[in-house]
């Protein structure tokens, strides 16, 4: 399955960032669409293993659970653990990169397939919609704590 891949420099650390992406009961706040992100199982380091997540970014209207793995502050990948209606198949990675002491480089890497019938074309713009709006989000959520 091919990837998209975007990616943006944040103005604060790695282990700021995690904070963030690992903060799922925030996401309706900040990441486009995401309605409702419930943790269904976490780990001793308490981050989560599992999420629930209910989706309204129209065209995608769906529920779905992700499964999460993390390498500390540098990087965390999910890949679709009960599919939705629409999503048959979604793997993700943020990979964190220090840029200088006070920057970080967020890479998000993303590929999805969907029940209905799509051309690779416009599936690759879907999933770069979808990478450039939560890096925006993200970046946004971030610099604002």
């Amino acid at each position: 399955m091919a990837r998209t891949a975007s990616d943006i420099v944040i103005d604060a650390p790695a282990d700021q960032i995690m904070n963030v992406i690992a903060d799922f009961g925030a996401y309706p706040d900040w990441a486009t669409g995401v309605k409702i992100a419930d943790v269904v199982a976490g780990s001793e380091g308490g981050r989560a293993e599992q999420v629930h997540f209910v989706l309204d970014a129209a065209p995608i209207r769906d529920e779905y659970d992700l499964g999460y793995t993390w390498d500390g502050d540098r990087a965390v990948s999910w890949s679709l653990a009960e599919p939705g209606k629409m999503l048959t198949s979604m793997d993700g990675t943020y990979v964190l990169e220090p840029v200088d002491g006070t920057q970080t480089r967020v890479t998000y890497q993303l590929a999805v397939d969907v029940s209905v019938p799509l051309l690779g074309m416009l599936k690759r713009k879907a999933e770069k919609v979808i990478i450039d709006t939560a890096l925006k989000g993200l970046k946004k959520q971030v610099e604002a704590l």
